[in-house]
């Protein structure tokens, strides 16, 4: 039983669903992960709490589909629903909006500020908006981790990353990279570590401790990058995923299961995030004893890096109308007195239209 199993009190003495609508759903996370076994546990509850309406059937990352095609996948109903990241919507330009979705350079460094961006600042609402145009629904946005760099070369500021093959995601988080001379090249997943290995790129940003150490980076890197203690990464510091269903198979569940199911991706988010936290604590360990060493970036580098991302968040947020529509949420979070990662001054300057 999953921690979401108490918010289905109040759907379990509906009558079972007459027939069972089993609905494949594929995650980005490739099998013997952390990330693939929280989300295969995830799916494993959901009959029950759904009251049998609704069967989830786990696939691993490009068992149906590769990574870049998952979002055509769902909506054309090659797979029902994903388990996926939104900034790839950015990088092909089909969502530019979609680098705002999940954490970028220097954005909003800690979870529950990303959980008020959604929840009590319209993002969720937002969101849906831009899938639906699409044929999606989104249902909500899932932590679990920051990112880290992992690199054969050792890097003690942002200098040594001139003239480095750097694999990143792309778009805005590129785009900062590539200002501070780095070669960024964009790879799926499963090419990463083989890339490392083979010399082909000299470090790479990929996903947190647990899951690294599983896909075996320890075998294949010998530094992990990070920043100084008061920011512990400058680039994706809260990495998000997210569960979208093709809207079609959306609309065919009860609206009882469709709430349901909006609430159990929220207490996904929370196993999601605390499994990959609990996790982590062994791998920090396992990568020491494996003999990588953590480098930190300095606070002179931070401070830089901000001078850098902040002018390219505007750029990014000028390439339509929705991305600005939603980095207007993030500043406005990012201004709220009790946040107060940003000034009014720091915005002199910079419009946004």
């Amino acid at each position: 039983m999953t921690a979401g199993a108490g918010l289905a009190a109040p759907y379990l003495g509906n009558a079972r669903a007459a027939a069972t609508k089993e609905l494949k759903v594929q995650s980005l996370w490739t099998e013997n992960t952390i990330g693939y076994r929280t989300f295969r546990d995830w799916c494993a509850g959901v009959e029950e709490l759904t009251g049998g309406e609704v069967r989830l059937l786990p696939f691993p990352g490009g068992t149906i589909a590769e990574i870049f095609d998952m979002m055509d996948a769902t909506a054309a109903g090659v797979l029902d629903a994903m388990h996926w990241v939104p900034h790839y919507t950015a990088i092909t330009g089909v969502m530019p909006a979609g680098a705002f979705l999940t954490s970028f350079p220097m954005g909003l460094p800690h979870p529950h500020q990303w959980d008020m961006l959604f929840d009590s600042y319209g993002a969720t609402e937002l969101a849906r908006e831009l899938y639906a145009r699409h044929g999606l629904h989104f249902v909500g946005h899932v932590h679990h981790d920051m990112n880290l760099i992992h690199s054969n070369k050792p890097i003690h500021s942002l200098d040594d990353f001139n003239g480095l093959n750097l694999r990143m995601p792309g778009g805005l988080i590129a785009d900062c990279f590539k200002a501070v001379g780095a070669r960024t090249v964009a790879l799926a997943g499963s090419e990463v570590r083989p890339a490392l290995a083979s010399g082909a790129i000299d470090a790479a940003d990929f996903t947190g401790p647990a899951m690294n150490y599983d896909l075996g980076f320890a075998e294949v890197s010998k530094y992990i990058i990070m920043g100084p203690v008061s920011t512990p990464c400058l680039h994706q510091p809260v990495d998000l995923t997210i569960i979208v269903f093709n809207q079609a198979v959306w609309n065919a569940l009860s609206d009882a299961t469709q709430a349901l199911l909006t609430e159990l991706v929220r207490a996904f988010s929370h196993e999601h995030f605390t499994a990959h936290q609990q996790a982590n604590i062994a791998a920090w360990a396992d990568f020491e004893a494996a003999g990588v060493v953590v480098t930190r970036l300095s606070e002179e580098d931070v401070e830089r890096f901000r001078r850098i991302a902040l002018p390219l968040w505007f750029e990014w947020a000028q390439k339509d109308r929705d991305s600005a529509r939603l980095f207007k949420l993030h500043l406005d979070v990012m201004l709220n007195p009790a946040v107060a990662y940003l000034t009014p001054d720091d915005l002199r300057g910079f419009s946004l239209e």
